[in-house]
């Protein structure tokens, strides 16, 4: 039985679950997501809790209730506190700014770079090399922020690029001097 998928999930108050077959939707004050899973797997709604099931016995049912279960939680958690990914750009010249709700970035190319803001992410720049993306699904925050770090991703020579708050990049040396 999978570790994850056999713990309850708990409502918080202010956020309403609805499960009709295998499609849940969940609404809070942030928003509204709305899934459909495997029917590898049952969702039941007791009480203030959820619970994920499996139908059969085989391995995919044991993987996909563990799976269910963690994507329901992190529904429930971004309709009610939301998700975030930081970054930060390093480099001489590199800087963001808001244009309206799109995002302007300073790469170094000879052009600015304008990532426009999908549909329920929005972005924060508390100073001009920190990027704040935010949004309600746990998903769509972590593709967006992968795809600003594409832009230009940390070089290993000089560290310059846009990398994640927190992560490491390994460091080259350069030419060996004679």
């Amino acid at each position: 039985m999978s570790r994850i998928g056999k713990k309850p999930i708990v409502i918080p108050a202010g956020v309403t679950v609805t499960v009709d077959n295998n499609t849940v939707n969940v609404k809070g004050g942030k928003g509204e997501l709305t899934r459909t899973f495997s029917d590898l797997v049952e969702i039941k709604e007791e009480g203030a809790e959820i619970i994920v099931s499996r139908v059969d016995e085989t391995t995919a049912s044991n993987a996909q209730q563990g799976l269910t279960r963690t994507l329901i939680h992190n529904m429930v958690t971004g309709v009610s506190e939301g998700f975030e990914k930081k970054l930060e750009l390093t480099g001489v010249g590199y800087r963001a700014a808001l244009k309206g709700k799109d995002l302007d970035l300073s790469l170094g190319y000879s052009h600015p770079v304008i990532f426009p803001a999908p549909e329920n992410i929005s972005f924060v720049v508390p100073d001009n090399t920190h990027i704040t993306v935010q949004g309600i699904s746990k998903e769509q925050v972590g593709q967006v922020a992968a795809e600003i770090r594409m832009k230009r991703p940390p070089e290993p020579y000089k560290g310059k690029g846009i990398h994640y708050l927190g992560e490491h990049i390994r460091r080259k040396l350069g030419k060996a001097a004679k």
